[in-house]
């Protein structure tokens, strides 16, 4: 078998079988990263979408980039709504008559009208955004991605006496994960 190479599923069979468990953890927090950045999206519905410009508007006017960009911020960088969301809400509120846009330096404002006004605090319309980050979709993955990053970069850059410690600390973060779960 000269030439050939054979895999053990943590890389090459032969190789440092612990180079192959941080490979191992570099993918899987490659995989959970992508999953986390396609579920992010689709957590937040259209009713959201609308209670966050309406939300931001009664603060003061701004432009639909700006909204967005708020709602980025506000969000701590977990929700930034697409200009394909934002701008269609604006003109169904414009439609509505809760907005109106002020056109200035090819650049349009939005604000509340009155009824906008009155519709807010009828509604009790909240900021989607300061709502508590439901765990099963938001901070659980990210602290997974999170672990899985340092312990990636343990393993390619740490000493073997780090590694080891590493291991051992991720061995015991498991034991204690399933001992929350053992507590229900």
């Amino acid at each position: 078998m000269n030439g050939s190479s054979r895999t053990d599923g943590f890389g090459t069979a032969g190789a440092n079988p612990v180079d192959g468990m941080w490979q191992a953890f570099e993918q899987l927090r490659t995989r959970l990263e992508k999953n986390f950045e396609k579920s992010a999206g689709s957590r937040v519905g259209r009713g959201d979408v609308r209670a966050a410009v309406l939300a931001l508007l009664a603060e003061q006017p701004m432009h639909g980039y700006q909204i967005i960009h708020q709602i980025e911020e506000r969000s701590g960088g977990r929700w930034k709504p697409s200009a394909g969301s934002v701008y269609p809400t604006l003109q169904l509120l414009a439609d509505e008559g809760l907005i109106t846009a002020e056109e200035s330096n090819d650049r349009k404002t939005y604000s509340l009208t009155e009824a906008g006004r009155d519709e807010v605090n009828r509604s009790g319309v909240s900021a989607p955004w300061s709502a508590k980050e439901d765990e099963k979709t938001g901070s659980l993955p990210k602290a997974g991605i999170e672990l899985a990053q340092a312990a990636a970069q343990v393993g390619r850059t740490g000493t073997d006496a780090q590694t080891q410690q590493a291991v051992e600390v991720l061995n015991d973060a498991r034991r204690k994960l399933y001992a929350i779960l053992a507590q229900s």
